[in-house]
């Protein structure tokens, strides 16, 4: 698995925000559920407003229960789910 250019450039730019301290936690509604989610935004300015991208959120509650990282063992595979009370 490889990941796309678009996400490493994301991720480049992500990282300069950081770097340059102009990152913002911003509350906004989901789309789709209008549930509240804690949004990570780079800041920039355009004259006297400031433009904020946002490049994704925190995840509710336990992330090691919302994501299935790649298998070490094999690049064309993921993890098992985690559940609750795995221990790993």
């Amino acid at each position: 698995m490889s990941i796309p250019g678009h996400a490493r450039a994301n991720f480049q730019t992500l990282l300069r925000a950081a770097g340059d301290g102009n990152l913002a936690l911003m509350e906004c509604l989901d789309t789709d559920t209008a549930q509240p989610r804690y949004v990570i935004c780079a800041v920039a300015r355009d004259g006297s407003d400031y433009v904020c991208t946002p490049f994704g959120h925190l995840a509710e509650g336990n992330p090691y229960y919302a994501y299935r990282p790649p298998d070490p063992n094999d690049p064309d595979a993921f993890l098992p789910r985690a559940e609750p009370g795995d221990k790993g």
